[in-house]
This record gives structure tokens, C-alpha cells and sequence, in this order.
């Protein structure tokens, strides 16, 4: 298994408890980004910079995940794409995506992206934090032990 991060809106929290488990397992890591971003300095970790533009990151991404690897992205289309590939996707707020919830929530994405087209004004998501971390922290160190990584 390899672990792909989605880079350009990876929280700072986040970034001592996957760089910790990147470490532990020795997993292969890409951070895939339009920007230059760093978690820590490992052997284990390959940073990437893709092309400015819409989309450049989540397309690299696609393009190296295999079946099996873990995707971490807030990025729900680019989620979707990553379980349609029969890999796993988890976002920063420790929410795993799957085949049975990708759709509702890619639908609830595009529902609420054509109300803002249409002039309405809608919250964005609430602040990250450290509850959030808490929980990103229990779903990566689960989907680790269930798949036999966790040392």
C-alpha cells in the first residue's frame, strides 16, 4: 500500500500525526501538491509539484494511486475517482469515504455548488480543529490496524 496526501489544503494539525505514522510504518508516501508544502523530512516521503491549474494535483494523483493505496483529500470528486480506482480515500476530518457513501456526498457537494452558482450565500465548512485532528488521528490509526499495517 502506498499513501498519496492531496497537499494544497493538508492542515498543519495533521501534518506531525501522518508524518509519525509514515515514520512507523515505513510507508510510501507521495505528497502531491501545486505548491511547495512539507510534512518532515523522510526517505519514506516523495514530494511532488504538479502544474498550477484546476485539478493538476487530484489528476496526478489518480494517475499513480493503485488498487488498495490510501488517498488523503477533503477533495470529494477527487475521492470519488480514488474509489472508483477500488482505493481508499480519507478526508482531513477523519471521514473514510466508500462505495456505499462517496455518492451521497458527492452529491450533497454539487447540490450545495448550485445554490452558490445561483446567488445564494452558504456557510463554508467549519474551522478545523483540534477535535478534528483527534479524529483524523483514530481513522487513520484504525484503517491502519484493519488493513495489518499498525505496528
Amino acid at each position: 500500500m502506498k499513501l498519496y496526501i492531496d497537499g494544497d489544503a493538508f492542515p498543519n494539525l495533521l501534518k506531525p500525526i501522518i508524518f509519525r505514522a509514515i515514520e512507523r510504518l515505513s510507508l510510501e508516501t507521495f505528497v502531491i501538491s501545486n505548491k511547495r508544502i512539507s510534512i518532515g523530512n523522510s526517505k519514506n516521503i516523495t514530494y511532488l509539484i504538479v502544474d498550477l491549474g484546476a485539478d493538476e494535483a487530484d489528476n496526478e494523483i489518480v494517475k499513480m494511486a493503485n488498487e488498495g493505496d490510501l488517498v488523503i483529500t477533503a477533495d470529494i470528486p477527487l475521492a470519488d475517482r480514488i474509489i472508483t480506482k477500488n482505493a481508499h480515500a480519507i478526508d482531513h476530518r477523519g471521514e473514510l469515504y466508500s462505495v456505499d457513501n462517496i455518492k451521497q456526498y458527492l452529491a450533497m457537494r454539487n447540490l450545495m455548488e448550485q445554490i452558490r452558482d445561483m446567488g445564494e450565500i452558504t456557510k463554508g465548512p467549519p474551522p478545523f480543529t483540534q477535535k478534528d485532528a483527534h479524529q483524523f488521528a483514530n481513522q487513520i490509526n484504525h484503517f491502519f490496524t484493519k488493513y495489518k499495517l499498525a505496528n
